[in-house]
């Protein structure tokens, strides 16, 4: 079904195309949220009303064009209001991450220069509030949820409640001043300052304007359409470029049902309520789903999981030689196993952000999830490139947008060389970085991604190897990426994470994270006593265990590509100890620093790594840590 949507040329703007949809659809429900166990909606008039109060709000307070205003907390309607709001009145908006540590906040408030910080809740007030010395810049605070804030007086607090109400006060006195504002503005300006991932620096704030997003998206939709009603469950944090496309733009263009979960910890409890038409999830959500699927079948009587094995192998033939699911795995197990996952209603699947393993991606194709990768980057307004749903290659990321141009620069004799792209919806800059700007962008507008890649001569499409900065190549010459091989390994339910070492060493060695969760449940089953994390990964049938898996990944793969030795690490690689992005990619050089001596351990002829370490936990206290890691040599 091709829908028409809105002139983005007229209607360039959020805060335009918000207006469009509260005058033509004033009663179709817009936004959903669980509270206490119960879906609230939100009419698309009512929407229009929530942020014409914040924008004139803003306005009582002297917010006006070219303001910076930061939004912290998790993914709630007053979030994207907030931003709209904020369009409206020609400020710029930038997301934090809601589990972002104080200094992170601290720096992305400096680096705007934020006036007005919009806060969830009193523990992102807290954040604010703790780091009030290092932030002069910060006016006002303003908190939606007023719970636990009757104790706090600093003049800078106000409730949502507050401005709203201010808002109010506004339009009764001057009807028009709000269609004035809005009809002020223009898709050139500078809607969203998008923090990049920060893989190797810290994280940079992207300039996008409304106007080429939206006509960025109306491509994006070509590709992969949407209709009118369609429900969509934002589960991914609203600072990420991609949650902005979904949950913003495509949202305002084609009038989706946008539901916002309980709490994090119910989001498959409530994307199964909703059973959304369309999803967007991380590839560590994806594996986890996959992870938890073949947890579940080790709790399922003999027969049972003879019959899973063998659907399995079944589908995954089928959709190898045909394309499409088998008829019989699908009537037997998939399709009881798609209702238990809320993937019942889905016509589009869509995983981006970071590679996923082929065969977490077979696993979901052969289940019949139209599951697909997109490829894209922050600056160059998120994917752009996309799998047609008849045309689905694992090995790839599809083929480009219309609009979207791909080259590959500096090819090797392989084909392989640096993704270089433009599209329509790119940034304009990076704020208040001139220079980084100019190392980025040519003078023709192509920007270089930092991306390896090369496309298929037999079907044209993307196929993304790694970050070049991560490809590496060992002291023999062989060449390989690591994040093809960690997401091999990651497929088994097993391992959570894992990083793959060897670039100017004799061969590959790896550290991995077990998942503890069903590793827990595993050790129980057999009656294997434990305590904690580090306690469970040191056992030696978790090790055996995990040893089988590293075993089944070497057997598919290159015998220089394989790995020699492994450890189980004693602790999760934690964004908050900065060996993960905020997006969950992994920082390979902070992991190279911070890991030094047991790397160090791995290519020494030692079989066990003394650690004496101390770990940071969330609330502030510390543990230290006393063990050995046992070091496991592959028998190739």
């Amino acid at each position: 079904m091709n829908v028409a949507h809105p002139d983005v040329a007229v209607y360039d703007t959020f805060p335009k195309l918000l207006a469009y949809n509260a005058e033509n659809w004033p009663n179709e429900i817009d936004l959903r949220e669980k509270t206490f166990g119960i879906w609230k909606a939100l009419t698309w008039n009512g929407y229009q009303e929530l942020v014409r109060n914040i924008a004139l709000g803003l306005t009582a307070l002297g917010i006006g064009r070219g303001a910076a205003v930061g939004l912290i907390g998790d993914n709630r309607p007053e979030w994207v209001a907030g931003e709209i709001g904020v369009h409206a009145v020609g400020g710029m908006i930038f997301g934090i991450y809601q589990d972002s540590l104080n200094e992170e906040v601290a720096y992305l408030i400096n680096y705007a220069g934020a006036r007005v910080i919009l806060a969830e809740d009193e523990e992102q007030v807290d954040k604010v509030l703790e780091i009030t010395e290092l932030c002069p810049c910060v006016e006002h605070i303003i908190y939606s949820d007023p719970r636990g804030m009757r104790k706090y007086d600093d003049p800078r607090l106000m409730s949502l409640a507050e401005l709203l109400d201010k808002g109010a006060a506004c339009h009764q006195t001057d009807p028009d001043a709000y269609a004035s504002m809005i009809a002020a503005g223009c898709g050139s300006d500078t809607a969203i300052l998008c923090p990049t991932s920060g893989t190797t620096s810290k994280p940079k704030l992207a300039m996008l304007q409304a106007g080429p997003m939206l006509r960025h998206c109306t491509y994006y939709l070509q590709a992969d359409p949407r209709e009118p009603g369609d429900n969509y469950v934002s589960v991914l944090p609203l600072p990420w470029i991609m949650e902005q496309i979904y949950a913003v733009c495509q949202a305002l263009m084609v009038r989706l049902v946008v539901n916002f979960v309980e709490e994090p910890e119910t989001q498959m409890a409530d994307l199964r309520e909703i059973g959304p038409h369309f999803v967007l999830l991380a590839p560590r959500v994806w594996e986890s789903l996959a992870a938890d699927v073949q947890a579940r079948m080790m709790d399922a009587s003999p027969f049972k999981r003879w019959v899973y094995q063998y659907c399995i192998r079944r589908a995954i033939h089928s959709f190898k030689e045909t394309g499409k699911p088998s008829k019989l795995a699908y009537w037997l197990i998939f399709k009881p196993l798609k209702d238990r996952l809320g993937f019942s209603r889905l016509r589009s699947a869509a995983t981006g952000g970071a590679a996923l393993g082929p065969d977490t991606f077979k696993f979901f194709l052969s289940m019949g999830v139209p599951l697909r990768q997109i490829y894209g980057q922050t600056e160059l307004a998120g994917a752009y490139t996309i799998h047609a749903a008849d045309d689905v290659d694992y090995d790839s990321v599809g083929v480009p947008f219309e609009g979207s141009d791909i080259r590959i620069d500096n090819p090797d004799e392989n084909g392989v060389g640096e993704i270089i792209a433009r599209n329509p919806g790119m940034f304009s800059g990076y704020y208040k970085n001139d220079e980084a700007t100019r190392e980025s962008v040519d003078a023709e507008g192509w920007m270089a991604t930092g991306d390896a890649g090369y496309f298929k001569p037999e079907n044209g499409h993307l196929v993304v190897i790694d970050r070049i900065s991560d490809i590496a190549i060992t002291a023999c010459g062989a060449r390989f990426s690591p994040q093809f091989i960690e997401n091999k390994l990651k497929f088994s339910p097993f391992i959570a994470e894992v990083v793959v070492l060897g670039n100017e060493r004799p061969f590959l060695t790896a550290m991995v994270c077990i998942r503890f969760d069903i590793v827990a449940k595993w050790a129980e089953k057999r009656g294997i006593a434990f305590t904690n994390y580090i306690n469970l990964s040191a056992q030696d049938a978790v090790y055996e265990r995990i040893q089988r898996e590293v075993e089944a990944v070497n057997a598919t793969l290159p015998e220089a590509h394989r790995i020699r030795k492994f450890l189980l690490l004693y602790k999760q690689l934690d964004a908050d100890d900065g060996e993960l992005t905020r997006t969950r990619k992994v920082r390979r050089g902070v992991i190279r620093e911070v890991y030094s001596d047991i790397i160090a351990g791995l290519y020494s002829d030692s079989d066990s790594i003394p650690v004496d370490t101390t770990i940071t936990f969330q609330d502030g206290t510390t543990s230290r840590v006393q063990t050995a890691l046992r070091v496991v040599e592959m028998g190739l």
